[in-house]
């Protein structure tokens, strides 16, 4: 590691410990040329998630647009942002875990709508009326119809 003082690249780890998140290792290093310390992080690697979307165009995985959908829809409804986060936190983990370079959009917005679903039957309206791209009030309508038959069942 290069002293950011220096330049040397001659440093020894003086203490070692996990983040809060236990995700990052918090490393205090000294130079052993100039004698200062500096700290550094130490963290996973992970892996780019390319997101397919309906027209064909690939782009990174991007949490915060799954989360500005998300917030949009459980706005001024009882699901608090703790919830929701940690509902975030949990998709993209799941994303990394399945080892696909590439997942169609699609499939992370039937996971989020399954998700909403079991939440708040408003929050899952206000999200499908987006994701599917709802072109009237009769698209609105047949998914209420189906949400109303899933709940008399």
């Amino acid at each position: 590691m290069k002293c950011p003082y220096c330049a040397e690249d001659n440093t020894k780890v003086v203490d070692s410990r996990d983040t809060k998140d236990k995700n990052e290792i918090r490393r205090r290093r000294e130079c052993l040329a100039c004698g200062r310390r500096f700290t550094t992080y130490e963290h996973v690697e992970k892996l780019p998630v390319m997101i397919v979307k309906k027209d064909g165009r690939r782009e990174e995985f991007n949490r915060s647009k799954v989360a500005s959908g998300l917030y949009r829809a459980c706005e001024k409804l009882d699901i608090s942002v703790n919830v929701i986060d940690a509902y975030l936190d949990e998709l993209e983990r799941d994303l990394r875990e399945t080892g696909e370079k590439e997942i169609p959009s699609q499939k992370i917005g039937e996971k989020v709508m399954i998700w909403l679903h079991g939440k708040n039957d408003i929050a899952y309206v206000r999200f499908a009326s987006v994701y599917r791209e709802f072109k009237d009030v009769n698209d609105f309508v047949m998914e209420l119809k189906g949400l109303l038959s899933k709940e008399t069942q």
